[in-house]
């Protein structure tokens, strides 16, 4: 009888710190979870200063064209309006409205559908481009301005890349420069 009791005792005692460590692991993966979730909205409140898109005052806002045109998804060569547009932009995948918005045509979307305005469109650019979104974050991609510890502007993805074809066209180097004292 003592055997069974000890058995009984020793299977109850073992199941309930497999229980306990159970319980502990998922309290602690929880509290991971929510920390983690924390630092996403503590980032996505973190308030980007931005000077304002390079728009151009003829196309912008494209509600002024689009508002009352029926949107048209087809893939084509753009030839009447936007003709000097051309598309060098994951363009096999890519069309217009992978991007702008078709209902707010002043917006654009995420691939989710959230709209994001085109002072935020860092937030479009970092959904494909995430690593050279957090450098941008950190100052080591693409230029800001202001103090290291303290107000900083940032220049938008479109300050320095066109959208539609954002690779840098290639640019003769210009020569070294002149040590000074030294003849040319």
């Amino acid at each position: 009888m003592k055997k069974f009791w000890f058995n009984s005792l020793f299977t109850v005692l073992f199941f309930a710190l497999i229980l306990s460590t159970s319980l502990l692991l998922t309290g602690h993966q929880a509290a991971n979870t929510e920390k983690e979730q924390q630092k996403t909205e503590d980032k996505e409140k973190k308030d980007i200063q931005v000077p304002p898109p390079p728009l151009n005052e003829d196309t912008f806002p494209c509600s002024m064209c689009h508002a009352d045109m029926e949107t048209n998804l087809k893939r084509r060569e753009l030839v009447d309006f936007h003709d000097d547009i051309i598309l060098k932009h994951d363009e096999k995948n890519r069309w217009c409205m992978a991007c702008h918005d078709t209902e707010n045509r002043d917006m654009l979307h995420s691939a989710s559908g959230e709209l994001i305005d085109f002072t935020e469109s860092f937030k479009l650019c970092g959904q494909c481009h995430g690593p050279k979104l957090r450098d941008w974050e950190a100052g080591i991609h693409g230029r800001r301005i202001g103090e290291w510890n303290g107000e900083k502007q940032y220049l938008l993805c479109a300050h320095c890349h066109d959208p539609h074809s954002p690779k840098f066209q290639k640019m003769k180097p210009e020569p070294a420069p002149i040590k000074p004292g030294k003849k040319k």
